[in-house]
């Protein structure tokens, strides 16, 4: 906000993303709107936020919009990248989540698919179901393999707090042997404590892409980064 700011000389602007993070997630492909009264063009206000942004943030692209677009509520649906390690990293170390126990990748790939559909994800959250919906549709829970590297990818119409987190702890202890994929549909049959306790860190979350049309195709999954 700061760095719009100062870097448009302006006081009076809304600026919103498309979802929040908790600390130490990631996001490669937040999308944000800017109702702002300028003259400057929209390569010139790229070139003046990111020359006052943090190193770790960076604004890929600025392009006029529809007066009725809402980044956050014109959206139809979000998707995820969770990344998992199967070896020591030193550079991607804050990007991933590293298990040292051996992981059944096709146990994996069958507990993700489970997830998908309409499902009440009451167990997969710390929000208040007597608060708000905790029914969700994924679109896809899928799993991919690069090397060492394990990417889950989860695309749903909206998440709760924690629930993506939730999710892979479960999918990590199918593919530790602890819990067979079945397993998982008693989970969301029946209110549980036991995803709370399994949540993965946050080091390995990405957002990882916004979509604004229904029949819009999902982009490649791409590790981010690539191990070292």
């Amino acid at each position: 906000m700061a760095a719009i700011a100062e870097g448009m000389n302006v006081r009076d602007f809304e600026f919103v993303g498309a979802g929040r993070t908790d600390a130490g997630v990631h996001a490669s492909g937040q999308v944000a709107h800017l109702d702002v009264q300028t003259m400057l063009a929209p390569h010139v206000i790229r070139m003046k936020v990111n020359d006052l942004l943090p190193a770790d943030i960076n604004v890929i692209d600025v392009v006029k919009a529809d007066p009725r677009f809402h980044a956050r509520h014109s959206a139809v649906s979000r998707g995820y990248l969770y990344q998992i390690s199967r070896r020591r990293t030193a550079f991607g170390k804050r990007y991933v989540w590293w298990i040292k126990d051996k992981l059944n990748a096709g146990a994996m790939a069958e507990a993700c698919s489970t997830f998908e559909g309409f499902h009440d994800f009451r167990s997969f959250t710390a929000d208040d179901p007597d608060e708000k919906s905790t029914t969700v549709e994924l679109r896809e829970c899928s799993l991919h393999e690069y090397g060492d590297l394990l990417v889950i990818r989860i695309r749903g119409s909206h998440f709760l707090w924690k629930m993506v987190r939730q999710m892979v702890g479960v999918i990590a202890e199918v593919g530790r042997g602890k819990l067979e994929p079945g397993g998982i549909r008693e989970l969301l049959r029946s209110p549980s404590t036991f995803p709370a306790l399994k949540t993965a860190p946050p080091s390995g979350l990405f957002l990882d892409h916004v979509l604004y049309e229904e029949n819009a195709e999902p982009p490649e999954v791409v590790p981010q980064p690539v191990l070292m």
